[in-house]
């Protein structure tokens, strides 16, 4: 046995859709022992020409190894398959999307049957998974010492990035992201809808797009700062009264040009709403106070 052999931990992967199988391939292909199961038996089946041991209940490939990664559909799927199992020891890494307050809650519920959970939130696509240039990585929060004691195996698809110990932050870090990037999705969608039927080519509208977007990327790392700070007037170049009286330009032109109003809407009636609350204490803030109205 070579010390290559030595160093690859074995492990269990429970769950097979593109993601899962996306991941046993990439821990195959490191040589990592692996044990995977699927309720559709025939996509465990295809791994194991690439030396995936296929287990005939979840019993069976938790039993396995100590090791256990779930990747499934939901929270409940995770709780139906790995119902009634022996947890006694098993260190369970779970990849299942989910909330903040799923991830606590399974951790709490591992626990209470011998285990050590740790929550991923996996940041990327199958297709990323296993290259390394892709730019992947998985956020995980809750046991520290699960996640040091595997961290070399769980890096192998990609990387890996401790939040905490708390087993929400996974999740909630991954939501995060995903909200910020379904908003700017919702601005892009805007302005090539805005174009249509002019002569205007989405290619041509597309790099400046990118290029103004990235220009404007500062606003993430000011707005930390504001929020930490409590001041939202220091520095600013472009105040909210300034603002929210040019968004009616926005509006009209999305009424000339036929174009709905609903993507870009809410941020505009946020940032009125924020100065109305005080005019006079408001007038001069940049945009980031309006994100203080958000929380219920």
């Amino acid at each position: 046995m070579t010390d290559n052999t030595v160093t690859k931990r074995p492990l269990t992967l429970l769950g097979l859709g593109d993601m899962g199988t996306a991941l046993a391939r990439t821990w195959l292909a490191a040589g990592h022992p692996l044990t995977v199961w699927n309720r559709t038996a025939a996509k465990a089946e295809a791994l194991a020409a690439e030396g995936a041991a296929i287990a005939a209940s979840p019993a069976e490939a938790v039993a396995a190894n100590g090791l256990v990664v779930l990747c499934l559909l939901d929270d409940a799927s995770v709780g139906s398959v790995l119902d009634g199992i022996d947890l006694t020891g098993k260190d369970l890494v779970d990849l299942t999307t989910g909330t903040p307050a799923e991830g606590r809650k399974r951790a709490a519920w591992a626990e209470a049957r011998g285990a050590r959970f740790v929550d991923g939130g996996i940041m990327g696509t199958p297709v990323m998974i296993g290259a390394p240039a892709s730019g992947a990585y998985v956020f995980y929060s809750g046991s520290r010492a699960l996640f040091d004691t595997h961290r070399a195996a769980l890096e192998v698809p990609a990387g890996a990035r401790f939040v905490g110990e708390d087993p929400g932050h996974a999740a909630l870090h991954d939501v995060a992201l995903l909200s910020g990037m379904y908003g700017l999705f919702a601005g892009i969608s805007h302005a090539f809808a805005l174009i249509e039927g002019e002569d205007i080519a989405p290619k041509d509208l597309a790099p400046l797009l990118s290029e103004w977007l990235g220009a404007m990327g500062f606003f993430v790392a000011a707005a930390a700062d504001r929020l930490t700070s409590g001041d939202f007037t220091t520095g600013v170049v472009s105040n909210l009264a300034m603002q929210v009286a040019a968004s009616g330009t926005l509006l009209r032109t999305a009424e000339e040009q036929g174009v709905s109003a609903e993507l870009i809407g809410p941020y505009l009636e946020l940032m009125r709403r924020r100065l109305a609350e005080d005019p006079a204490a408001h007038a001069g803030e940049d945009t980031a106070g309006a994100i203080t109205l958000l929380k219920r």
